[in-house]
């Protein structure tokens, strides 16, 4: 199985996972041409792609997907909500209506050889979901777009061999920075984003001895800085109560925010 970020953050944000005969994306929030670009990384092109899966119907999440999706007919999979809610944003443009799949929380489903799991988070938005995708005995998740976390989070998001997991921001750069006071209150509420804390208060909830890769995705570009999520999170897991576990234990790497990260093969 391989993982990827394609590109992650406030300004946009996509990520690849595929086993040899199935490539399926989540969200598409690029340009398709940046898409189209971050494919051949993968030695995929968008021909090869069995479907999109979408988290939500924000616009970092989904600017490239009526390009991508008209271009190579790729079905689209989204809660009934997040694909009404997409259907009524202009800027995404007419998308054939046999593309949409509705897709419900807890439910599993398969694309080709994948299994794709939903699970709730709390953001928001219409009805937003992260994914847990499994290819055998290999498993996989994107977990971003959460202003909390509770005991369902922490239970789909167990076992896994990697996972890409939001760290959006610095609570004091936020809270100091140039965002209006509305804007800050909605991204520190529990319908937000989660802190460099909370993450890295998460992610010690659910490693275990085989986690292989963690991606720390969606930064803010105002409100955070690379180097101080990475740092935050290793802190938080190695000051955590609830393991023995290092922050050097385990190999946690920051998303890019505008070019693909490593593609990762597990």
């Amino acid at each position: 199985m391989r993982f990827c970020a394609f590109a992650s953050g406030s300004s946009g944000n996509c990520t690849y996972a595929g086993s040899d005969s199935t490539h399926i994306l989540v969200d598409v929030g690029m340009s398709g041409k940046r898409v189209e670009a971050a494919l051949e990384t993968a030695d995929i092109s968008g021909r090869d792609l069995r479907g999109i899966l979408i988290t939500h119907e924000h616009s970092d999440h989904i600017c490239g997907l009526g390009v991508i999706s008209r271009k190579y007919q790729i079905p689209i999979y989204a809660t009934e909500k997040t694909i009404e809610a997409i259907k009524k944003d202009k800027s995404v443009g007419n998308i054939d209506e046999d593309l949409f799949n509705v897709i419900k929380a807890d439910n599993k489903f398969m694309l080709g050889d994948l299994t794709i799991n939903p699970m709730k988070i709390s953001h928001d938005a219409a009805d937003p979901v992260g994914y847990r995708i499994s290819y055998g005995n290999k498993k996989v998740a994107v977990c971003t777009d959460l202003g909390k976390y509770d005991e369902y989070t922490v239970e789909a998001l167990k076992g896994l061999d990697a996972v890409l997991l939001e760290a959006n921001h610095d609570v004091k750069m936020l809270q100091l920075g140039p965002y209006p006071y509305p804007l800050k209150q909605r991204i520190l509420s529990d319908r937000g984003h989660l802190s460099n804390e909370l993450s890295g208060q998460l992610l010690s909830r659910i490693l275990h001895d085989d986690m292989k890769y963690v991606y720390l995705g969606h930064l803010s570009k105002e409100n955070n800085i690379p180097e101080l999520a990475y740092e935050a999170v290793r802190t938080e897991v190695t000051l955590s109560p609830v393991n023995n576990y290092k922050g050097d234990d385990f190999c946690i790497r920051v998303a890019k925010r505008s070019e693909p990260s490593e593609l990762i093969a597990i």
